[in-house]
């Protein structure tokens, strides 16, 4: 029987290409009429770029995706605190791609349409509720827009990928209450300018409580000598400081994060500049969700930001996401489109994103910045009067274990899926590229207010 899933994000998108994979017939049902390349850029780190390697999308993804150089951290004043290769130039045997979201999914959505026929992905269908059937699962939908009734959807599991406003996991928790935020708001942007650094750098300056992140998202750009880049302007204000909740969806007024960020001229990057060449800025709040004591309900499982909606620290949002769907690839090829299949991938996912989670409740790596601040607010001389070199080291590599992608550990490992012989040329079968999104501006995202965050 087919297996439902809900959410035509990434992570709904990656689990029907990795059913379809393992000959798993799959549906995927979207709430929005119209699925579009929203968002901003956002980071897919190795273990991710592997599984989707493994699912024939790499050619895609490295001919519009940046794929990363160097990840760089630097204080308020612009000084290096730590520089690190990334990717293939730290000796991983996949790349880490920096790409825009909207290409992203462009990209498995186009692949899930050609492999799985256009018939297997509805639009405009909302979820309202499920209930068990003899053998399965029977969901409702209704159009969000009018409130009408749709029919009903059969399946062997529902798989509920819809993001940090889930309607599944409203469902499944009905007391938990709106997303939790930090006090933190981010200004994202996307401009053109000259290339930094290496031309792949990723870059994060500041401290916890002003940061500023930059990178760039088109190889295109960077093959005629420019750089499109992704930016995210922060400022962390106290839990209880009156900030304009009601009202999240919105584009930011540069009154509000410009001033901050006026004296952030650096001999390798004009941050102000950067800032003013976008053509539109969206405000988005950094919030997560407590972590879950159970995903899953019978034949009913959380995915995704569904699962375990993540502050965007550490760019891991999206990569878990595609790995929860590896996971339960593996796990229903393994025992069939079973609640045990859904109970063993869950005792695999839920207490290691939990984790993630947390971590980054503590700043994750980039806790180093915040470091730097406490102990020399007024610059430095050495950053290793500041910091010793194994605390760096330790935060780095401490972050990679906890998020799944230390290098020798990913290198060895056997692929998570292993698709039947029969199969693997059919599910391999290689996507172009998608046609370039807007590449200028964020645009608000699907999961509601806040829309779409980096992973």
């Amino acid at each position: 029987m087919t297996v439902l899933i809900v959410g035509a994000g990434i992570g709904g998108l990656a689990t029907a290409l990795s059913l379809h994979q393992i000959g798993v017939p799959c549906r995927v049902l979207e709430s929005v009429e119209r699925i579009e390349p929203l968002g901003v850029g956002i980071n897919l780190l190795p273990h991710a770029v592997r599984e989707l390697t493994e699912l024939g999308l790499r050619d895609a993804l490295a001919a519009t995706a940046i794929p990363t150089a160097e990840l760089a951290y630097y204080s308020k004043r612009g000084q290096l605190i730590w520089s690190e290769p990334r990717g293939l130039d730290a000796g991983y045997r996949w790349p880490q791609f920096s790409i825009h979201r909207g290409e992203l999914q462009a990209i498995l959505h186009r692949a899930a349409v050609e492999r799985l026929g256009p018939e297997s992905l509805l639009t405009g269908h909302h979820l309202a509720g499920w209930e068990d059937t003899a053998d399965g699962v029977r969901a409702r939908f209704v159009d969000r827009r009018t409130g009408a009734e749709l029919a009903n959807h059969d399946g062997a599991l529902l798989i509920a990928a819809d993001g940090i406003h889930s309607a599944a996991r409203a469902l499944l928790y009905p007391g938990e209450g709106p997303p939790l935020w930090n006090g933190a708001i981010l200004w994202r942007g996307i401009s053109e300018a000259p290339p930094f650094l290496s031309g792949r750098s990723m870059i994060m300056a500041g401290h916890e409580f002003q940061k500023f992140v930059c990178y760039p998202i088109s190889r295109p750009a960077l093959d005629r000598g420019r750089a499109v880049v992704n930016w995210v302007a922060e400022r962390k204000f106290a839990a209880d400081h009156a900030w304009r909740r009601e009202d999240w969806n919105r584009p930011g007024r540069p009154e509000d994060y410009q001033p901050f960020f006026a004296d952030w001229r650096f001999d390798w990057l004009d941050v102000p500049g950067l800032i003013a060449a976008a053509d539109r800025v969206f405000e988005y709040p950094m919030v997560d969700r407590d972590p879950l004591p159970a995903w899953t309900r019978g034949r009913v499982t959380l995915l995704g930001d569904a699962a375990h909606p993540m502050y965007p620290i550490g760019s891991n949002g999206a990569s878990q996401a595609i790995l929860d769907a590896r996971v339960l690839a593996r796990e229903i090829q393994a025992r069939g489109a079973t609640p045990d299949a859904l109970l063993a991938y869950e005792e695999e996912r839920r207490p290691a994103t939990a984790t993630i989670v947390l971590a980054n409740r503590g700043n994750g790596p980039e806790q180093v910045m915040q470091l730097v601040e406490q102990r020399a607010p007024g610059g430095f001389a050495r950053v290793e009067d500041v910091l010793s070199r194994q605390e760096l080291e330790d935060a780095a590599s401490g972050y990679k274990r906890i998020a799944g992608f230390d290098r020798e550990a990913l290198n060895a490992r056997p692929p998570i899926v292993t698709p039947p012989a029969w199969a693997r040329r059919r599910s391999t079968t290689v996507i172009t590229a998608a046609p370039a999104a807007r590449r200028t501006a964020p645009r608000p995202g699907r999961r509601g207010a806040p829309g779409r965050r980096a992973g």
